[in-house]
């Protein structure tokens, strides 16, 4: 009778390893999901989804912010994974047709940290997210003591697009990832996380460390030189712009964010 009850007990625990069926609106969480080893239960991506390369290989569901509901309900999915205040409209269209909706949207690690936490947790996968986000802290705390023991902190002007001149302020990754690498970003008090600056708030921050978000050209300071007045920054006059980090790796909040956080200390240390 003992050994009956023992082993009826142990079929009737839930499966940690039950295949799931997800639909992922955002580049963010579609990293995070397949990170966390569920890419083979992914059914459907946006448009915009890229990385890792598998994911290009998913049904397309439509752009970022005008995902195609018809195409959504017809792959049947258990969760559907959003992010921001841009896919508000869909989100509400996903709960009007029945549709379970988990909203990742984090403003900084330690909301990324939960944000992946509990993804991992709604798709079966709790101890994998504890153990990536484990990982994130390590590879994190490592930059945080590597610049404290470098002790200078250089001047950073972080162009997120050229045209307009755009740039990551306060309540940004950007801007928490350039304080964490060692860095002091000149546009810190912005009024917003990502905003327009004028390039002679650039000029007079007089940045030692210049890193471009966008620009692919392959002689970036050639470029910066053709600016009116960028010619005497300290960063043009000693070559150090940098425009070879993976963008991605930096303004997507995902777990390779602390990939983009050791590069960007390797620009500073240069």
């Amino acid at each position: 009778m003992k050994t009956f009850l023992i082993l009826t007990c142990v079929f009737l625990l839930p499966s940690a390893a039950t295949a799931g069926r997800y639909v992922s609106l955002a580049p963010s969480t579609t990293e995070i999901l397949f990170a966390l080893g569920a890419g083979d239960e992914v059914v459907g991506v946006s448009t915009y989804c890229d990385y890792p390369p598998e994911a290009r290989a998913k049904p397309a569901i439509g752009d970022f912010s005008r995902p195609n509901m018809e195409k959504i309900s017809s792959l049947k999915p258990d969760i559907v994974f959003c992010t921001g205040l841009e896919q508000s409209p869909a989100i509400d269209s996903l709960k009007k047709i029945g549709v379970q909706v988990c909203i990742s949207d984090p403003r900084n690690l330690e909301e990324l940290y939960a944000s992946i936490i509990e993804i991992g947790g709604r798709i079966g996968r709790p101890d994998t997210a504890r153990t990536m986000v484990d990982a994130m802290k390590r590879s994190v705390e490592e930059c945080r003591d590597n610049a404290t023991r470098r002790g200078t902190r250089p001047k950073i002007f972080f162009e997120v697009w050229n045209n307009p001149l755009m740039t990551a302020g306060k309540g940004s990754f950007i801007d928490e990832l350039i304080a964490i690498a060692g860095g002091v970003n000149i546009c810190h008090e912005t009024p917003r996380p990502y905003c327009r600056v004028s390039e002679e708030t650039v000029i007079r921050g007089n940045p030692d460390i210049i890193i471009l978000l966008c620009m692919v050209d392959k002689n970036p300071v050639d470029k910066l030189r053709a600016r009116l007045g960028w010619r005497d920054i300290a960063a043009v006059r000693g070559n150090r712009v940098f425009n070879d980090i993976d963008r991605n790796t930096l303004a997507r909040p995902g777990p390779r964010l602390a990939d983009g956080l050791k590069e960007l200390q390797k620009r500073l240390s240069q």
